[in-house]
């Protein structure tokens, strides 16, 4: 059986002396592994197709159950992001996530669109903060796997607007802060909370259209996150090193403020 996607490389493996396993979502058939025998090799017609974050054309070939890629042609290598090692990381962090959420063989249009979509932003767009993205990318891949949180208005007192507003991130709620202890809970400022409606509830093709100050974005951030790892219960390797990252480019940032 052939089967001609276009699809995106989250992860990719190295086999014997010149295959790749690679991890594609794809668009007909969603999640599903695939060898792509001699990719590794010097001068393969299908090495460029099958390279991490790569969205490409392929042909697929299924025997006894196991997909092989027959042919690769590039669609989109997201070149900017790959030049800038911190954009790289975040862009290997959504891999993972997309890979980790997308469940085999089912397609999952959202997902794929919005992974897709924080990959451009990376890649064209330099003048979004990068926290910004990866917020943005946790919310609303949440969403789009089954665990939309409930923003509508404070859970326990039916308020629309709660007073002193928390999230709660194990229930994905949220509150007054009157309404419950706030031990399990986190503060939203109302612009992170006016931000984080926009991004659930908002335009897919407007999500990142929004701007956000230094304390709000680091807030709703923080929540972000800690909602996602808790949900999922695991933490993500690409993830703690574009944190790496950061507090390196942090650190020289204040170093290099204060020499001057």
């Amino acid at each position: 059986m052939l089967m001609k996607t276009k699809a995106l490389v989250l992860r990719e493996v190295s086999y014997k002396e010149s295959d790749r396993i690679l991890t594609l979502l794809t668009q007909e058939r969603g999640k599903l592994s695939a060898n792509a025998r001699g990719s590794r090799k010097k001068g393969s017609a299908i090495a460029a197709g099958t390279q991490l974050l790569c969205w490409s054309e392929l042909v697929l070939s299924e025997t006894r159950g196991r997909w092989a890629v027959k042919e690769a042609a590039v669609e989109r290598q997201f070149r900017g992001m790959r030049a800038e090692l911190e954009r790289f990381a975040l862009g290997c962090y959504f891999a993972e996530a997309a890979q980790v959420l997308a469940l085999e063989e089912l397609p999952t249009p959202e997902l794929l669109s919005l992974t897709l979509n924080s990959l451009h932003v990376l890649d064209k767009k330099p003048e979004l903060p990068l926290a910004l993205v990866k917020t943005v990318f946790e919310w609303r891949c949440m969403c789009a796997s089954g665990y939309e949180p409930q923003l509508e208005g404070c859970a326990l007192c039916g308020a629309p607007e709660p007073e002193q507003p928390r999230f709660h991130p194990l229930e994905g709620m949220l509150h007054c802060a009157a309404c419950r202890p706030a031990e399990d809970s986190m503060p939203l400022s109302p612009a992170a909370m006016a931000a984080l409606r926009q991004i659930v509830y908002g335009d897919p093709k407007k999500i990142f259209s929004f701007r956000l100050d230094g304390e709000s974005l680091k807030q709703l951030g923080k929540i972000s996150e800690h909602y996602m790892l808790l949900q999922l219960d695991r933490g993500f390797g690409p993830l703690d090193f574009y944190k790496q990252l950061s507090i390196c480019r942090s650190r020289a940032r204040i170093s290099s403020r204060s020499s001057g």
